[in-house]
């Protein structure tokens, strides 16, 4: 079978056992549609964390601006305010119709807000030139900064946080429910990321990641390139929060939406194991480090944490490249790389001197 048969074969392989997997494994839909959700994550950091080179602490902003403004617009919709926050949100229960106009209303609101955001934030970031270990710095700022203003914030709950609107008993199981909607953005980010990839803007931004000042050189308006990658990750992100903070019925804002130690480091190390920088490297590391999390937290109880820091230093140190670049490697004819006979002798310690 050739290359794109097989590709045909592994893509249809995927989606038949993701539309399946919520009926078969009824107990796991929500951790199914965690697994979805760490993806997405993996995906969104990848775009200008590993395939432009910039390597951002500051994306899980766009997040929480999404799961908050997917929260706000529903509460706002069809609640007195004041009687809301006053019971905790456990008011009359949405009618489905009610419900789903709130959910994707704000959820394509905290879309133009988050690509709003990161427009801003790049021009006065980026178009100042900040790079490397610098820029990295500033995005973490953004993220502890974003944390601190909900907290403060009574309109949004403030530190006391904001309860989502119940999930009405018509629409079925809740896990179930978002799953999909987890299960669908994955699927509409990777392939618009495949065929952003394989344009213009692909090699614009790799370009950008080997030699940015070459890269200018050579005439790639690189301030706008990076602008642009950032507000594609701050979009898909912003509506994964949306649907996140309904999912988990409860928003606070330093533990949940604005997130950093826990979701905002995920989305770096889920790439990194996989391979930053490629296409499946995100999805193969988001699935690997979502398994092993949801393991340590069954059967490593009171350990979890110490369990996931070893892991993380694992994959600082044994996968610097990833298993993609792993892979790679090891069979790169495989990934579309010639090797010569020569060269492969020469690598086996088998060539002449």
């Amino acid at each position: 079978m050739n290359i794109p048969g097989r590709q045909t074969l592994l893509y249809g392989i995927i989606i038949i056992a993701s539309l399946i997997a919520p009926g078969v494994m009824p107990a796991y839909q929500t951790q199914l549609a965690f697994l979805w959700l760490m993806v997405v994550f993996a995906l969104s950091w990848d775009i200008i964390g590993g395939q432009m080179g910039y390597n951002s602490f500051g994306n899980i902003v766009f997040f929480g601006l999404g799961m908050y403004a997917t929260a706000v617009v529903q509460r706002n919709m069809h609640f007195d305010i004041e009687e809301y926050v006053h019971v905790a949100g456990r008011v009359e229960t949405l009618t489905p119709v009610q419900y789903l106009e709130g959910l994707f209303l704000g959820m394509g609101l905290g879309a133009v807000i988050a690509v709003a955001a990161a427009a801003v934030l790049g021009a006065c970031i980026l178009a100042m030139g900040m790079r490397g270990q610098y820029f990295g710095i500033c995005t973490l700022g953004l993220g502890v900064a974003a944390g601190e203003l909900a907290n403060g914030w009574e309109y949004i709950g403030a530190g006391s946080g904001l309860v989502t609107p119940v999930f009405p008993d018509q629409l079925g199981e809740r896990g179930f429910f978002f799953y999909y909607i987890f299960f669908i953005l994955a699927v509409i980010a990777f392939l618009t990321l495949r065929w952003l990839y394989s344009g213009r803007f692909g090699l614009a931004i790799n370009a950008i990641r080997d030699d940015e000042d070459k890269a200018e050189a050579m005439g790639i308006h690189t301030t706008r390139h990076k602008i642009v990658a950032w507000c594609i990750s701050a979009f898909f992100l912003s509506i994964a929060g949306g649907a996140a903070g309904h999912l988990i019925g409860f928003i606070d804002p330093t533990e949940v939406a604005f997130a950093g130690p826990t979701f905002g480091v995920w989305m770096i190390l889920m790439a990194i194991l996989g391979g930053k920088g490629t296409l499946w490297g995100p999805v193969i590391g988001a699935v690997i480090f979502h398994v092993t999390q949801e393991f340590f937290w069954t059967y490593l109880f009171g350990w979890q944490r110490v369990a996931l820091g070893a892991l993380i230093v694992c994959i600082v140190v044994f996968f610097p490249m990833g298993i993609m670049g792993w892979m790679r490697e090891r069979w790169p004819e495989r990934f579309g790389y010639r090797v010569e006979k020569s060269q492969a002798a020469g690598a086996s310690g088998g060539g002449e001197l």
